[in-house]
């Protein structure tokens, strides 16, 4: 009687677990007709700056965003100018590399002012080099009231030899930055502190794994991946289609 009782609640378990994975499984594809996803932000466009007639190259150039749109993208958006421009570039350079992820500079920008209001957290700013002039570090990560991470760089970025904290300008846990971390202002180094470094290697992590970013559940998976929490994901969701409906009257056709 004893084993049938236990069979019995271990067959209940079992189910429990099973349904919620295979609900997880709908959420993440958007396969669930019932709960479908939103669609993902429009991508924006960019004008781009043109490069000089006949000039050819071996290797891929990233083009810059053109410095006239630059100005008034920045007016209409909010976004700082020196910011704008690494979104772009490193929506250009995960687009090359990932062809068939589609992201565009507007959730790449989005992430960036829900970390972090564009380097500007805690009074702060970018510097013409796209330095971030105030320390951008986030809470311990000590599991009051966020998720508990052990100390991971002994406090080489983020200062804390005891717990994990968020660095930067798009806000990289030091471990997740050790994997993903680019160089994007070839200087040789990958600085999470630096936006062009950290916007690359965020648009990096986005695309990573085959993602389409055009597709709702390829985008809604992305930023999920960023930060595990669905009033997250629409925040940015928001943020990202408001970017690209403030940019569109004036926005001719490009990368972006």
């Amino acid at each position: 009687m004893l084993r049938l009782k236990r069979l019995a609640v271990f067959c209940v378990f079992a189910i429990c677990v099973i349904t919620a994975g295979a609900f997880w499984v709908l959420r993440e594809s958007g396969a669930d007709a019932g709960t479908a996803l939103p669609p993902p932000p429009p991508r924006a466009a960019v004008k781009l700056e043109t490069l000089s007639t006949g000039l050819a190259t071996a290797v891929n150039v990233t083009r810059n965003a053109d410095a006239e749109w630059l100005v008034q993208a920045s007016a209409q958006t909010g976004i700082p100018a020196r910011a704008l421009r690494a979104y772009v570039s490193a929506a250009g350079a995960a687009n090359h590399a990932a062809p068939g992820c589609g992201i565009g500079w507007n959730t790449v920008a989005a992430i960036g002012f829900v970390e972090s209001a564009h380097g500007a957290y805690g009074g702060g700013s970018l510097s013409a080099a796209g330095q971030a002039t105030g320390p951008i570090v986030g809470p311990s990560l000590d599991g009051d009231g966020f998720a508990a991470i052990a100390d991971t760089d002994a406090g080489v970025l983020d200062g804390d030899p005891l717990w994990d904290r968020a660095v930067g300008p798009m806000q990289f846990i030091p471990s997740t930055w050790k994997l993903a971390g680019q160089d994007g202002n070839g200087d040789g180094k990958a600085d999470p502190f630096n936006v062009d470094d950290a916007a690359l290697s965020a648009a990096g992590y986005l695309c990573a794994h085959g993602r389409n970013l055009s597709a709702a559940n390829g985008w809604t998976a992305a930023v999920y991946s960023y930060n595990q929490s669905g009033a997250y994901v629409d925040q940015v969701r928001r943020q990202a289609t408001s970017y690209a409906e403030e940019t569109a009257a004036r926005t001719s056709t490009g990368l972006n």
